[in-house]
């Protein structure tokens, strides 16, 4: 029995190589790489590309209810075309707190999109970061 496969897995895909053929603007560029450099100072984690357009730090094996596992990244970002989509919120109500004072921003289920970095505070931006980690690595790793 063939299992489905995750699209959104880790692939060996060249993460500056990425932002530079994918951010469609200068701005995005800039801001990408700036990202890029935030996410991965304050996780301790080096950037890998999960499916074809998401930058991805650190990483998590899931298992739901349903039976449906896979591997995610703790948090990443990939820069779409209208705006960023930044992977550093669980969605859930208990956290909505951390995006209070974040800024400018769009919130999707799991995910808030900005559409330039300088919308949002970046202090902000790391308390989120840390505490959607700290949840994962909570809810995730209880063995």
């Amino acid at each position: 029995m063939s299992m489905a496969k995750n699209k959104t897995s880790k692939t060996s895909s060249n993460v500056k190589d990425f932002i530079n053929s994918f951010a469609d603007t200068e701005q995005k560029r800039i801001d990408s790489f700036e990202f890029l450099k935030i996410m991965q100072e304050f996780t301790g984690f080096e950037p890998k590309m999960w499916g074809p357009t998401i930058i991805g730090f650190g990483s998590y094996h899931y298992k739901y209810d349903s039976g449906h596992e896979g591997d995610a990244p703790l948090v990443g970002f990939s820069p779409r075309k209208k705006e960023f989509s930044l992977y550093v919120f669980t969605g859930l109500k208990e956290h909505e707190h951390l995006l209070q004072n974040l800024g400018k921003f769009r919130k999707g289920k799991a995910c808030i999109y900005v559409k330039k970095l300088s919308d949002i505070n970046q202090d902000e931006l790391k308390i989120a970061i840390k505490e959607t980690i700290h949840y994962l690595k909570l809810k995730y790793e209880k063995n």
